[in-house]
């Protein structure tokens, strides 16, 4: 039986140290019907040369502005013939035969739309990295956590969450999708730009009837933070606009009128706590984050409450909040939190 033709995704800004430090490892990738391609997001940093002379058998797409992780992926992957797409960060080393889990678990489960690897991190070769871990789920207050890290808390890899399993959404660092359910859903919502919109693209999915799942017997290593570092106020704008956009798009109307006031009190707590300790850039992102979705929410709901039908069965949701949890009773670890057998 012939395999199935998956190709291997980069996006790439800037990062022509990162491709000249990672590309070799893609190299040592055993799957025998893959494709690599590199997409360049607008870059200045003579990052297409250093392909076209070193990597030349690589296909690259150029892009001519930065439209973004959701943008570029969109327009790129429009050129790109394949059963499946792995999306990878050009930050993050693979085993050489990191492919084949991946492909085999969905092959064999036809219901699932995406999945992702166990991502440890790159700098501490036995921890959970902190993108995704071993798999995302979220909680009712639309905090994205994962199996093996619960806010800044990373956990030590014991092999725990080594059961492939159904997740909520797949992290973007690595992000294995089916072609055809990928352009079904139109890919990524765009006006995102950057952070999150791989969760709402495996909420959309969820709420089409697929399922998303963590295939831990494929591994890889992230850096993380490479192209907008942790601290940065433009990544907490986006990270906080994206999120509460997503809950906006996909929460029922009802939920959402008392999950938002929430949100909002939890959010300037944290930008105030920001402010008091010396980082007037974080309020002043949380701020701009809120003032955002006012202003989409003024504009109506036109294109995203009445797209999908709703399931009420999403896998991958905690009814809790890990705010709560965390932060009062102490629970660190994702088993403390939902109470999941390892």
């Amino acid at each position: 039986m012939p395999h199935p033709r998956v190709a291997v995704v980069i996006l790439n800004w800037n990062g022509k140290v990162l491709l000249e430090q990672f590309l070799p490892s893609l190299g040592r990738s055993s799957y025998p019907n893959l494709e690599l391609v590199v997409v360049d997001n607008g870059s200045t940093d003579h990052s297409v040369s250093f392909l076209q002379q070193q990597y030349p058998q690589i296909k690259t797409i150029i892009l001519s502005e930065n439209l973004g992780y959701a943008g570029g992926y969109n327009a790129a992957l429009q050129q790109v013939e394949a059963d499946y797409y792995i999306l990878l960060n050009s930050d993050v080393e693979v085993s050489p035969g990191w492919v084949e889990p991946l492909i085999e678990l969905m092959e064999t489960h036809t219901n699932v739309a995406a999945s992702q690897p166990k991502l440890l991190s790159f700098h501490h070769e036995n921890k959970f990295e902190y993108a995704g871990a071993s798999g995302g789920w979220i909680d009712s207050l639309g905090y994205p956590f994962a199996r093996g890290r619960v806010l800044e808390h990373c956990e030590t890899d014991h092999g725990q969450y080594d059961k492939a399993a159904p997740i909520f959404w797949a992290s973007g660092a690595a992000f294995c999708v089916r072609a055809k359910a990928f352009h079904e859903m139109n890919g990524f919502d765009a006006s995102f730009f950057a952070h999150q919109e791989e969760i709402d693209l495996c909420w959309r999915l969820q709420r089409k009837g697929y399922q998303i799942y963590s295939c831990p017997q494929s591994v890889v290593w992230h850096v993380g933070g490479s192209t907008l570092p942790k601290g940065n106020s433009q990544k907490t704008f986006l990270n906080y606009r994206n999120n509460l956009w997503m809950l906006a798009k996909n929460l029922p109307v009802g939920t959402l009128c008392w999950v938002l006031p929430i949100r909002f009190a939890l959010d300037a707590l944290a930008a105030y706590k920001s402010l008091f300790s010396g980082d007037p850039g974080y309020w002043w992102a949380v701020a701009k984050s809120h003032f955002a979705l006012i202003g989409k929410l003024i504009k109506g709901f036109e294109d995203t409450q009445s797209v999908y039908p709703k399931k009420n069965t999403l896998l991958g949701r905690y009814k809790g909040s890990i705010v709560f949890d965390y932060f009062i009773k102490g629970k660190k670890t994702f088993l403390e939190i939902t109470g999941r057998p390892a």
